[in-house]
């Protein structure tokens, strides 16, 4: 038995390094087929690729976007010092002693604003680090291994919305079966009333009217219809036990189920029936509408 699998999912994986924090965010919605974008700071370019390989190997179908978040800790800089403006104030600093500054004095130059300076370190520079580069591709394998198990427990949910509408409407299909029966008589009935109205002298023979009734009861007879009808129940029941990739034939298998509905309600006689047709017609566009959000 295979698994059925939606297409909209999300999940987000963080972590902590001594170089700071991170966060990995996917998210999945429908699509006809599979569209991976991937946000990444530049340089990272190769996590992209191995997104993109593993999205593939994951997922048929859906819009998927996947982005990376990198916080860098205060303390993974460096410390750069203006060293032209440092030499100029402490030459500013001995003209006016006429000493040489003491090293305490030198300290309190480096306090002025522009002398020294915290450096960020660069995020290109991280991207050559192998021990950061393995952490992030890891949460990347989760953040992805987690998003497909949320498309799973939407599959789940859909295989049991789905065999739901196809349990009602094989249902209908049953009462459409016992309604249909009753369509000679109907219009047997129909025609006799018609000829008794205008043709009050008798002139048809029964023979002719005998014929006419079962042309009539040819043209409105929906056994064909209720013959597909089932056929296209089993097939979905089919698809929804063998599992993902499905959505595509789901929805072609709606189409073939809708057409069926349109065709009995042409052919009926009765009030009945049509109402069972229209309630059909109503329950398949469920089935359609979700059959939307399977993979």
């Amino acid at each position: 038995m295979g698994v059925l699998s939606g297409m909209t999912g999300f999940a987000r994986v963080t972590g902590d390094e001594s170089w700071g924090a991170w966060a990995w965010e996917a998210k999945s919605v429908n699509g006809r087929s599979l569209d991976v974008r991937v946000n990444v700071p530049p340089g990272f370019e190769a996590l992209e690729r191995d997104i993109k390989a593993l999205a593939s190997e994951r997922f048929n179908r859906g819009s998927l976007q996947v982005g990376l978040r990198i916080d860098l800790a205060s303390g993974a800089g460096g410390i750069l010092i203006d060293q032209a403006l440092l030499s100029a104030l402490v030459e500013a600093a001995r003209k006016a002693l006429g000493a040489e500054p003491t090293p305490e004095a030198v300290a309190t130059l480096m306090t002025i604003k522009g002398v020294v300076e915290t450096t960020g370190a660069s995020l290109r520079d991280f991207a050559a680090n192998e021990a950061a580069m393995t952490v992030l591709a890891a949460g990347a394998r989760d953040a992805i291994r987690q998003l497909a198990e949320g498309r799973l427990a939407e599959g789940a949910e859909m295989k049991s919305l789905l065999s739901a509408h196809l349990d009602e409407i094989s249902a209908l299909s049953a009462e459409a079966a016992q309604l249909a029966a009753t369509q000679p008589g109907l219009i047997k009935a129909k025609l006799q009333k018609q000829l008794d109205e205008l043709d009050r002298e008798g002139r048809v023979d029964a023979e002719r009217f005998a014929v006419e009734a079962a042309l009539s009861a040819a043209r409105a007879d929906v056994r064909e219809e209720l013959d597909r009808l089932a056929a296209h129940i089993r097939t979905g029941r089919d698809l929804l036990t063998a599992g993902s990739p499905a959505g595509r034939k789901l929805d072609f298998l709606a189409q073939e189920l809708n057409r069926e509905a349109n065709t009995l309600c042409s052919k009926s006689v009765s009030a009945d029936l049509t109402n069972v047709g229209l309630s059909l017609k109503g329950l398949i566009d469920q089935f359609k509408e979700q059959s939307a959000n399977v993979e």
